[in-house]
């Protein structure tokens, strides 16, 4: 392979992986806790666009469970958001790991 196709498969990759960041960014995830009576939904940028509480969840005898079921949903959904940009972002890089790349 010659300098000039190396340059060109460079260029084309940077391509993809602009593509690809751009999608994660507009990526959401959704994740529940208790049994769905919360709801949280991350973006790809890693902040929260939504969260959603059934009132049937607000108990004020018991506030730290709702705090709880607050805290694993929202995880899981920036967790979930995360998974899936790394996959994408390995779906570039055919899994390899580019250091300073994430």
């Amino acid at each position: 392979m010659d300098m000039n196709q190396m340059m060109q498969q460079a260029q084309q990759m940077q391509l993809e992986f602009a593509r690809a960041q751009e999608e994660i960014q507009s990526m959401t995830y959704t994740a529940t806790a208790g049994g769905g009576m919360v709801e949280a939904t991350a973006l790809g940028n890693g902040s929260i666009e939504s969260l959603k509480i059934d009132p049937e969840a607000v108990d004020p005898e018991d506030v730290e469970m709702l705090e709880d079921m607050v805290l694993v949903a929202v995880n899981e959904a920036l967790r979930g958001v995360a998974e899936a940009g790394e996959r994408r972002l390995a779906s570039v890089t055919g899994g390899m790991s580019i250091p300073g790349l994430f």
